[in-house]
C-alpha cells in the first residue's frame, strides 16, 4: 500500500504527529512533510490542526473510509495467498460480545476445530466499538454485537440479524433495589458498571449529527461507576459495591452462578437487536456467507429468532 496513504492512516488513528512518528519509527518533521505533500496532492486541507492535536476535516474523513478499504483489500489478499501456502484456507477470525460467547459462540467454536483441527482459529472478545475497529482494520472478519445505533453508512458493513434482547440489571445479593420491582429512575439512583471503555477515537464511526451523543453503549444516561473492558472484573465490582451492573438479560443464569441477581423492571425493558456486523465487500465470499450461516444456527439452536417489529 502507498506509504504516504499508511503514515495518513497513522496520524489520524494517533491524532497527532508525535504519536503517529513514534508509531511508524520516523521524524516528527518527516512525516510533518510528507503530510504536507500529500495534501498538495489531494488538492484539500486532510487535518485540522490545534494545540490538542490534529483532526479530519471533511475531506480528510473520505479520504480515511476510502484508505482504510484499500488497505483491507490490500491486507486480505496478502493474508489469503499466506493461508493457501499453509494449507489453513479454513481458518477463523471473529469477534463477539460476552454475552454471544457464552451463550452459543463458545460450543461453536469447539465443534469447528473438531471439524478442521488444522484451521487457527483467532476469537476477539470486547465491546461493539473496539470490535468494529478490529474488523475495519483487517483483524477480524466480522464480530457479533448490538446493533449500533446512528453509524455512518460511510463505514460499509452489513449487519445481519439474529436475535432480539432485553437490557437488564444485576446487583449483589441483599442488594435493596431486590426488595420489589423497581422503575428505572430508581435504579439510576445507582451508580452503574458496563463492561465497555468509552474511547473518542471511536466517533468517526457515526454520522456527524449523532456525534457525542451515542458513542458509549445501550446503557447510556446512567452514572458510570466504573468501566472496564473486562466483564470479570464489573461483577467483582458490582459484588464488592452497591453499583449495578448493566448488561443483556441472556446472561441472567450465569450471573446468578457468580452471585448477581437481576433487578425485576416494572417499565418496559429497552430492547435492542443483536446480529453479525461483516464488511460490505466481503458479502457473496463462500467461506464469509458460511460461517454466517454457522454463526445462525449456533445462534437459533439458544435463542429465538429475530423478527422485524410490526
Amino acid at each position: 500500500m502507498d506509504k504516504l496513504l499508511t503514515q495518513f492512516l497513522a496520524v489520524a488513528d494517533a491524532g497527532s504527529l508525535s504519536g503517529a512518528a513514534t508509531a511508524l519509527f520516523i521524524t516528527q518533521p518527516t512525516l510533518s512533510f510528507n503530510m504536507n505533500k500529500l495534501e498538495e496532492t489531494v488538492g484539500a486541507p486532510l487535518f485540522e490542526r490545534s494545540s490538542r492535536g490534529m483532526t479530519l476535516t471533511r475531506y480528510g474523513e473520505t479520504l480515511y473510509e476510502n484508505a482504510r478499504l484499500m488497505r483491507r483489500l490490500y491486507d486480505n489478499t496478502l493474508n489469503a495467498i499466506a493461508d493457501q501456502k499453509r494449507g489453513s484456507e479454513r481458518g477463523m477470525s471473529i469477534g463477539s460480545g460476552y454475552s454471544w460467547w457464552t451463550m452459543f459462540l463458545r460450543d461453536m467454536v469447539v465443534a469447528y476445530q473438531r471439524e478442521f483441527p488444522k484451521a487457527p482459529v483467532q476469537i476477539s472478545l470486547g465491546n461493539q466499538l473496539r470490535l468494529m475497529d478490529q474488523m475495519l482494520s483487517g483483524d477480524i472478519s466480522m464480530f457479533l454485537a448490538h446493533e449500533i445505533e446512528g453509524l455512518s453508512s460511510a463505514i460499509g458493513t452489513d449487519f445481519v440479524p439474529l436475535t432480539r434482547v432485553y437490557n437488564a440489571f444485576f446487583v449483589r445479593d441483599g442488594h435493596p433495589l431486590l426488595e420489589q420491582g423497581r422503575t428505572r429512575a430508581e435504579i439510576d439512583n445507582y451508580p452503574v458498571v458496563i463492561s465497555s471503555l468509552a474511547e473518542s477515537r471511536h466517533e468517526r464511526f457515526f454520522d456527524p449529527s449523532r456525534r457525542r451523543t451515542r458513542v458509549e453503549t445501550i446503557f447510556d444516561g446512567s452514572t458510570v461507576a466504573f468501566r472496564t473492558n473486562s466483564l470479570a472484573a464489573c461483577v467483582d465490582y458490582a459484588l464488592a459495591t452497591d453499583a449495578v451492573l448493566a448488561h443483556t438479560h441472556v446472561m441472567r443464569e450465569d450471573f446468578a452462578h457468580r452471585g448477581l441477581i437481576e433487578v425485576v423492571q416494572k417499565d418496559e425493558p429497552r430492547r435492542s437487536v443483536t446480529g453479525i456486523y461483516v464488511l460490505r465487500e466481503r458479502r457473496g465470499e463462500d467461506r464469509v456467507e458460511e460461517l454466517i450461516g454457522r454463526i445462525t444456527r449456533a445462534c437459533h439452536a439458544v435463542l429465538p429468532a429475530w423478527e422485524p417489529t410490526k
